[in-house]
């Protein structure tokens, strides 16, 4: 049993993470805001209820005197483990969360004795060319750079960033594909799966000083198929559109361009930066000797498919979850 520091824990994943921690018997303190979720609906009795047998404290991650006071409290624990990530991943919002925020929390878990640290990352910092990326990079290297024993745990998509369709495609309309639907590929990742494998770098030495990419059960897929593993558990025939990623790139340059003298425009360039990235670029692991992405050389964890959790959505035995700045359609 370890008393472990939670950062992120209101996120979908750092709610399962949580979930998965108790049930391995480890006392978990969080540092949520007072308000916290999408547009701050969820109260202290909602998390509460979000959070069973979690410690609450309020505060501000991202203000290293409230981190301590409000959080840390003086206090001695075993390990820091973050779910902690900015929510629109534009440069502002990156370096202060994914950057100062968690180098803010690494200073204090050393303060309070801890030992171990383990990171929720991304499998897309492999070919880092957004500002978000460059951020959780610089703390990742200045994680590594430590005496203490670190897991860096690096997932490919998760079923959240695939569920954006569902609402389209249940009044009729046509998935949304970039290009074909067969330039890239994932291996999905459920919200419980990976907070499995987060609690259990806690005891597995061999995950410590590691970074860790992870994909989810079953081979690969690409859009294509996501969509139509969708059509399937709604019962309706295949139906596709396609958006070219060149379209992407020209409304790019455009808002690059109005971004010179409207800041507006520059933060919504950079969020049509990260969307066509995604429908580029696969979230498997970058073979280092041809520059592919390969599906053999992508763990896998876990047991539920993106195919279950469609069949679960379209049963109506698991809520649609709310993705908020992550939403691209």
């Amino acid at each position: 049993m370890a008393r472990v520091f939670m950062l992120g824990a209101t996120g979908t994943i750092g709610q399962a993470t949580v979930r998965a921690l108790r049930r391995r018997g480890h006392e978990v303190v969080c540092l949520v805001r007072p308000r916290a979720g999408v547009g701050g609906r969820l109260d202290a009795a909602t998390l509460a209820a979000c959070l069973p047998g979690a410690e609450l404290r309020f505060g501000d991650a991202t203000a290293p005197v409230s981190m301590r006071r409000d959080g840390w409290r003086g206090e001695r624990f075993d390990a820091l483990v973050s779910c902690l990530a900015s929510r629109t991943g534009a440069p502002r919002d990156a370096w202060a969360i994914d950057h100062a925020a968690h180098a803010d929390a690494l200073a204090a878990a050393r303060e309070a004795g801890v030992r171990q640290v383990v990171l929720l990352s991304a499998l897309c910092l492999q070919k880092p060319r957004l500002a978000f990326q460059q951020a959780k990079l610089a703390f990742e290297r200045e994680l590594m750079a430590t005496d203490l024993d670190w897991s860096i745990v690096r997932p490919t998509a998760f079923f959240k960033s695939l569920s954006g369709q569902v609402e389209r495609v249940r009044q009729g309309k046509p998935f949304l594909l970039f290009g074909d639907g067969r330039l890239t590929a994932c291996k999905p990742i459920s919200d419980d799966d990976l907070a499995d494998y987060l609690a259990d770098c806690l005891h597995d030495p061999h995950r410590r000083r590691q970074v860790l990419p992870i994909g989810g059960p079953g081979p690969a897929i690409t859009p294509r198929e996501q969509g139509e593993l969708l059509f399937a558990a709604l019962g309706r025939t295949p139906r596709f559109s396609s958006v070219p990623v060149a379209l992407m790139s020209a409304i790019i340059g455009v808002l690059g361009t109005l971004g010179r003298v409207l800041p507006a425009a520059a933060a919504k360039a950079e969020l049509a930066r990260i969307g066509r990235y995604y429908a580029t670029e696969s979230m498997l692991v970058l073979d280092p000797v041809t520059g592919h992405y390969e599906e053999r050389l992508t763990p896998s964890t876990g047991r539920q498919t993106l195919a279950d959790y469609y069949a679960a959505l379209a049963r109506g035995e698991a809520a649609l979850p709310e993705r908020g700045d992550h939403a691209v359609f």
